[in-house]
């Protein structure tokens, strides 16, 4: 089994489509969002049990009661049948699958356009409106904004309510919205809470909810026994740049640019990227910091490698006290500063500037 994770409109049912059409195997779709299928697998092994082929189940998030009958179906003998679900949750969400599907199931997390996707020419309106393909694809930045205005409203009253989720969308939309205007900084649930007007540990479950359903990126703290006060909180990122700005009421390039957010949005969109170029994994990325003030944006830890990054939205990148902290403190193999100008070069030894533009030329995926 496989379970094909990602926001919703992200792309997964068109490229679950697309998969299927050239896999060489009969294929049979369920859509949970259909009335006629979800009565057709009212009785799921009665319905799945004579299917051969490829299965696919979308918006499996809607029915995590599955997860049991396809644990049966994926363990029959001679795999009659293979199964692709495809889901707008994390795994922890959908509390069943790590029940019944442990060892069975690969998860595989879906992310919107990437610059290797739209080419760096592209690279700014990728910034402005984000990887959701139809978001991206609009003929103009109004449309573009409309579709992501429409986004948040069907997402906070529609899709969290199917997931069981009871609070308010008002609520939530307030939250988002002030998540916006914390990108890029260490959480703070007191400080949160407070300007909200609820307990820390209410904000906290907001945070935890936005996450799961993959549309706020959590970066957690990397810490060692340094004789140094560390920062232990995780860093916020809203997933998407297009919604970070459509949340911060932004429509142009022109208004992006003129507003404070426009460093921690685009460090944030640079993060991203670099993510996706590693082929990182979320248990494998970090950030650092310590009370003291050094800081490093992004940690990637695989096996014996140690990589640092900083996203600076500047041309003339600079090494930094910070910088030389984390290459001491962390034992790192190299600090690469992505910055916005055209050229990679040399910093200091085991530190470069890498050009956004030059990402995939210039960094190679981790081994």
């Amino acid at each position: 089994m496989v379970g094909l994770l990602g926001a919703r409109q992200v792309g997964k049912t068109t490229l679950a489509r697309d998969y299927a059409a050239g896999c060489n195997l009969p294929a049979t779709f369920f859509d949970l969002e259909d009335a006629g299928d979800l009565a057709r697998l009212a009785e799921p092994m009665l319905t799945l049990r004579g299917l051969t082929g490829l299965i696919v189940i979308d918006e499996v998030q809607r029915r995590p009661d599955l997860f049991p009958a396809l644990r049966v179906l994926a363990d029959r003998r001679g795999r009659p049948a293979r199964f692709l679900v495809l889901g707008s949750a994390s795994p922890e969400l959908l509390k069943q699958t790590s029940e019944s599907l442990a060892g069975r199931i690969f998860y595989y997390e879906l992310e919107g356009f990437a610059l290797d996707e739209v080419g760096i020419g592209s690279r700014d309106r990728l910034w402005l409106r984000g990887g959701f393909p139809r978001s991206f694809l609009a003929a103009s930045d109004d449309e573009s904004a409309a579709w992501r205005r429409g986004f948040i409203r069907t997402f906070l009253e529609r899709d969290l309510p199917q997931l069981g989720v009871t609070i308010p969308a008002a609520t939530l939309r307030r939250f988002w919205t002030m998540l916006a205007h914390y990108h890029a900084q260490v959480w703070n649930g007191a400080e949160i809470g407070r300007a909200f007007g609820i307990a820390g540990t209410t904000v906290r479950r907001y945070l935890d909810l936005l996450t799961a359903t993959l549309v706020v990126r959590q970066l957690q703290p990397w810490f060692v026994n340094l004789g140094k006060r560390q920062v232990r909180s995780p860093k916020i990122y809203l997933a998407d740049s297009g919604l970070l700005h459509s949340l911060l009421d932004l429509t142009t390039l022109h208004d992006l640019e003129g507003h404070p957010k426009v460093g921690a949005s685009w460090e944030g969109f640079a993060l991203g990227e670099v993510l996706v170029r590693l082929g990182a994994r979320t248990e494998e990325s970090f950030f650092w910091a310590t009370h003291g003030g050094a800081e490093l944006d992004l940690l990637v830890v695989r096996g014996r490698q140690r990589l640092g990054f900083e996203c600076k939205r500047t041309d003339a990148p600079r090494l930094s006290p910070s910088i030389r902290s984390a290459l001491a403190d962390l034992k790192l193999d190299r600090v690469d500063v992505v910055h916005a100008g055209d050229h990679t070069f040399p910093l200091a030894e085991r530190v470069r500037a890498l050009a956004l533009s030059r990402l995939y030329e210039d960094l190679e995926p981790l081994r």
